[in-house]
């Protein structure tokens, strides 16, 4: 068993019983670090207290695109929070773009939801932080002009799900992405790790998101990874070791840590 990072979960999201649970187990697991994204901006004042009281959690914080936008006001606060508290988080996220509540409210304006990503990647640029995404199908391609236009190639789409012509402009442009406990049991998942380049690959659990297969009904927990990174070992046909030792790495790399 390797060492591995959690490179997105919602720690701020599992109950209070589950956190203290979940950061006592991480040394059995051989887990250094969970990057903890924010929903919101109380969400990520808990993150940023999480990351106080357990120095394995490095916090990200934003504004998760699947909800309704904030106002003015809001958007102001959490730019100035934020601000104030650039030094304690490791990357900027969870930000991007609402495809699934576009998918069930297609009366939902996209535009201003760019308008909003692009104050955060302006943010992101101007204090050197990279940027984690949730940018999936038709959305990705608008992200990736985004990210284009400020010139960031420390980008890190989660959970990606996308056309092989945008995998292949994310691959030229360095983008990273990372992959759940559904490459056990989802094709195009498996398919994605087949294509997508090692050294531009993370793993994380998104959790408390659920799974399915051998995961139904189960908390979802960073041990879950190990699993994950077995299948990533065989679906690009490299030894264990090898695959273990590249995700550390390029997590730690990519997110400074």
């Amino acid at each position: 068993m390797g060492k591995i990072i959690d490179a997105h979960i919602h720690l701020d999201h599992y109950n209070q019983e589950e956190i203290p649970l979940i950061m006592e187990e991480l040394e059995n697991i051989h887990c250094t670090n969970l990057v903890s994204v924010s929903f919101d901006l109380e969400s990520c004042k808990k993150n940023l207290r999480l990351a106080k009281q357990f120095p394995q959690v490095k916090p990200a914080f934003g504004f998760h695109p699947e909800q309704e936008l904030p106002s003015e006001q809001e958007v102001i606060e959490l730019f100035n929070w934020m601000s104030d508290n650039r030094d304690e988080m490791v990357t900027v996220g969870e930000i991007g773009l609402p495809y699934y509540l576009l998918s069930e409210n297609p009366g939902i304006a996209l535009d201003p939801y760019i308008l909003l990503l692009d104050e955060f990647l302006k943010f992101a640029k101007r204090w050197d932080k990279p940027v984690v995404l949730h940018a999936v199908y038709d959305d990705a391609p608008i992200v990736c002009d985004l990210l284009e236009k400020h010139n960031i190639k420390h980008a890190h789409f989660h959970w990606f799900k996308g056309d092989s012509i945008t995998i292949e402009r994310m691959i030229k442009n360095g983008y990273f992405i990372s992959i759940t406990p559904d490459v056990l049991y989802e094709e195009e998942i498996k398919q994605l790790v087949a294509k997508y380049p090692l050294r531009q690959m993370m793993v994380e659990t998104d959790g408390p998101w659920p799974f399915e297969g051998d995961f139904k009904g189960k908390m979802t927990h960073p041990a879950m990874i190990h699993e994950s990174v077995k299948m990533i070992a065989k679906h690009k046909k490299e030894d264990l070791p090898f695959v273990y030792k590249s995700l550390y790495e390029n997590t730690k790399h990519f997110y400074r840590i």
